[in-house]
């Protein structure tokens, strides 16, 4: 990379702060830095050329949980621990709303519902026999119940009578979040770099030097907010998880509006307007989809299609416009990493899938490391 003295003395001399990676962690970092340093140099590089990873390609659900998800949870973490993360994630998501307000990001506030197929009599009982108790555990933190019985009244195919309702899921508009994001990372001085893909870094006590390539520059700190990209940094503590997704046409009297989830959440939909946004699968090839690659599979999308044209409009004739896929970070735990890597490194990462809620709390939690 050939720079001039102006490029040199502008963007790589004197940096303070270096984060990688410009999702929502990593811009809530740069914005928490700036209220805590505001005199300091805050770099953000970005290997895509727009936040990549899931932070632009998400489903845009502003959720903490379906309650199969909360009980698959309590299978594996304590429930001290299961509580908490519902309590990051909700503290997170009033986070963004309060940073960037429900207009900009366009939050609509029609509930969630989880779906049962019909063969699926167990998680359903589950499911239904545990309500009481899981409503318990999460009152403190709500002072109400958050989820409760009710009657399709979608239209859906090949499901239970019930679904489970949650009036504290929302919507937002995933791309005016992000574009938002960066508006106010711009607004606040702060440098963003796109297209720039670390190589190597050395923390040598004083600073660290980072290698772009064949160019590197030394900054005070530097701050990994790559979640699905981590794995080498988190010595495999981070996988890599890819969602496949897609949207279709414009749906003439489309009568479904809310996020709703389906299988433990392994597959997800939404209403944008009238069109039906789609997302899932991962969990018919989990190998497959541990990957930091971009792309479709056609069991997935096979899968997908069957879903929609059998579960959520059933007898409809409808088409696909678009399809996409996004990179999450998962691991064992749920619990996202937020830890010092050594001297002067740090990251947040591991989001678990729910970065839309818990990104803008892990960004600030990075940033208060320092």
């Amino acid at each position: 990379m050939e720079l001039s003295y102006w490029e040199l003395k502008n963007w790589f001399s004197q940096v303070d702060y270096t984060i990688v990676g410009s999702g929502i962690v990593g811009l809530h970092a740069g914005l928490r830095l700036r209220e805590k340093y505001p005199n300091s140099k805050i770099l953000i590089l970005e290997k895509g050329m727009l936040p990549q990873g899931a932070s632009t390609k998400n489903a845009g659900f502003a959720c903490f949980g379906s309650i199969s998800e909360i009980i698959d949870d309590l299978k594996t973490h304590t429930e001290e621990d299961v509580i908490q993360l519902v309590q990051k994630r909700w503290s997170g998501l009033q986070l963004l709303r309060k940073r960037l307000n429900d207009t900009t990001i366009d939050f609509k506030p029609y509930g969630g519902y989880e779906l049962f197929l019909k063969n699926d009599d167990n998680s359903f009982s589950e499911c239904f026999n545990k309500l009481p108790f899981i409503n318990d555990i999460l009152k403190p933190l709500f002072k109400a119940d958050v989820f409760a019985k009710e009657i399709d009244r979608f239209g859906f195919g090949g499901i239970q009578e019930y679904l489970i309702f949650n009036p504290f899921e929302a919507q937002i508009d995933t791309g005016n979040m992000m574009q938002a994001l960066l508006k106010q990372a711009i607004a606040q001085d702060i440098l963003i770099l796109n297209q720039q893909t670390v190589t190597s870094f050395l923390d040598n006590e004083k600073n660290v030097e980072v290698a772009l390539g064949d160019f590197s520059f030394t900054t005070k700190k530097l701050l990994f907010a790559t979640n699905g990209f981590a794995n080498t940094l988190t010595k495999g503590e981070v996988k890599p998880a890819r969602a496949q997704v897609l949207i279709t046409k414009p749906i003439p009297n489309l009568d479904i509006k809310g996020t709703f989830h389906l299988d433990k959440g392994y597959y997800y939909f939404r209403n944008i307007g009238d069109r039906i946004l789609l997302g899932g699968g991962r969990n018919l090839d989990f190998e497959t989809e541990t990957t930091t690659e971009f792309g479709q599979t056609e069991i997935v999308q096979k899968k997908l299609e069957d879903v929609l044209k059998k579960v959520i409009l059933p007898n409809q004739d409808v088409q696909i416009e678009h399809r996409w896929s996004g990179i999450m970070g998962i691991g064992n735990s749920k619990k996202p990493i937020i830890t010092q890597l050594s001297e002067n490194v740090y990251c947040g990462v591991r989001l678990g899938g729910m970065g839309v809620a818990i990104g803008s709390l892990i960004g600030t939690e990075l940033a208060d490391l320092i």
